[in-house]
């Protein structure tokens, strides 16, 4: 889970999706965060993580219901949401945690 490790301790913020193959809503999600990458481009990164195959990583963040979004800044955990979720929701999220200017100084 180095890859993981590493995205999360980004400056960048970083929205991970713990969801499983198996979850209706999550399957729902998943073209969401594929617009949300989009209009974010590389200001933010958008991750998966399948929770059937991370389970440690899973239990670590306190995932009990999926699909659960959790948003990591500089390695730590800003916002979390359970459920479905809308494209605008999301990228207003990601654009309240992208660095400014003043903010690299």
């Amino acid at each position: 889970m180095n890859e993981f490790e590493k995205l999360i301790n980004d400056s960048k913020p970083t929205l991970a999706d713990f969801f499983a193959t198996w979850c209706g809503p999550c399957k729902m999600q998943a073209p969401i965060l594929e617009d949300v990458k989009k209009r974010v481009g590389n200001e933010a990164n958008v991750i998966k993580v399948d929770i059937d195959r991370n389970s440690a990583l899973a239990a670590q963040y306190r995932v009990q219901s999926v699909p659960t979004l959790i948003l990591f800044k500089n390695g730590e955990p800003v916002w979390r949401t359970v459920g479905l979720q809308q494209a605008d929701t999301l990228e207003a999220k990601l654009r309240e945690h992208i660095a400014t200017k003043t903010d690299e100084q």
